[in-house]
């Protein structure tokens, strides 16, 4: 028996049709060998070139591109759910012969909001077994929903505050992009670490702040309960509103930073609603809270 290691055709003598023996062929000489390596890769780096790009649909895999195009996609959902919004609160309102105070329907407002809680929450403690882009898609009809309500409802208190708020807004995310964009921002384990607990803290004020307001404790009276209350003659909420946006424009950084990420790893497709997902919720939750402050600002005037 011959050696297991000279199993090779190179080493064995190879027999013609007839059975008669015939003599190994020796390898071609280097410079044969090394002109058919050129010529293969050549031909190879011509069928790269000729081919069309492999992008997201060819590969089915994530990248920064579709996210963004996904991403878009929610905030057209979500503008669109905004106007129902804002038009069906602005027919409805009315002013209370009694109280004098502005009043209107509450529905869009109210089922926006729960609306939006409920399917966010389902969204991101299912997402780790399956993403369900059509729970994204409804999220995005649902916070659109409130925040055309509560958008209409400011700005017929506060004449031009939904501009400003929108700005400011689209402000904070250029500016935090474009600084995350040319490397000068980067998410760490440490800022990451103060940023969650700092978000612990907002959202324990913020139920506390609600409760208050609910069971009319006298220091929680104002328009946005403790957020009224001043502060060596600053209101509360301007103060907590700054701290806000910059956590949310830290958050925004975690989500582009997450995204990079899922393209590094060569996360399915499906996955840039997730991202989509991230960012809205953050672009959300910046927006309101500007809201919140110009309307302090201006109703303190």
């Amino acid at each position: 028996m011959s050696n297991f290691a000279f199993n090779n055709p190179a080493f064995q003598e190879p027999r013609s049709g007839n059975g008669a023996s015939t003599q190994y062929a020796p390898p071609p000489p280097p410079s044969a060998q090394h002109a058919a390596a050129d010529a293969a890769a050549n031909a190879q780096l011509e069928g790269m070139f000729a081919a069309p790009p492999a992008g997201a649909i060819e590969t089915d895999r994530m990248t920064v591109e579709d996210t963004i195009w996904k991403t878009v996609g929610l905030f057209g959902i979500l503008l669109v759910t905004a106007v129902a919004g804002w038009m069906w609160t602005m027919s409805t309102l009315y002013v209370d012969p009694n109280t004098g105070q502005l009043g209107a329907d509450l529905t869009p407002w109210i089922v926006g909001a729960l609306g939006g809680f409920v399917l966010a929450l389902v969204v991101t403690f299912t997402s780790r077994k399956k993403v369900r882009p059509a729970l994204i898609w409804a999220y995005a009809a649902f916070e659109g929903l409130f925040i055309g309500a509560i958008s209409a409802w400011f700005e017929t208190i506060f004449p031009g505050i939904v501009m400003q708020a929108t700005l400011a807004t689209l402000a904070v995310v250029g500016v935090t992009l474009a600084l995350f964009a040319s490397g000068k921002i980067r998410a760490s384990a440490k800022m990451t670490k103060i940023f969650l607990i700092a978000m612990f803290g907002y959202l324990a004020f913020s139920v506390l702040n609600l409760i208050l307001m609910w069971v009319g404790v006298p220091m929680a009276g104002g328009a946005f309960g403790m957020r009224s209350i001043e502060v060596a003659g600053i209101p509360l909420g301007l103060i907590i509103g700054v701290l806000v946006v910059f956590m949310a424009a830290y958050s925004l950084v975690l989500d582009f930073d997450q995204i990079q990420q899922g393209v590094r790893n060569g996360a399915p497709r499906k996955y840039g609603w997730l991202g989509g997902f991230g960012i809205m919720v953050t672009v959300v939750w910046l927006y309101i809270e500007i809201l919140r402050m110009i309307a302090i600002l201006r109703g303190s005037d």
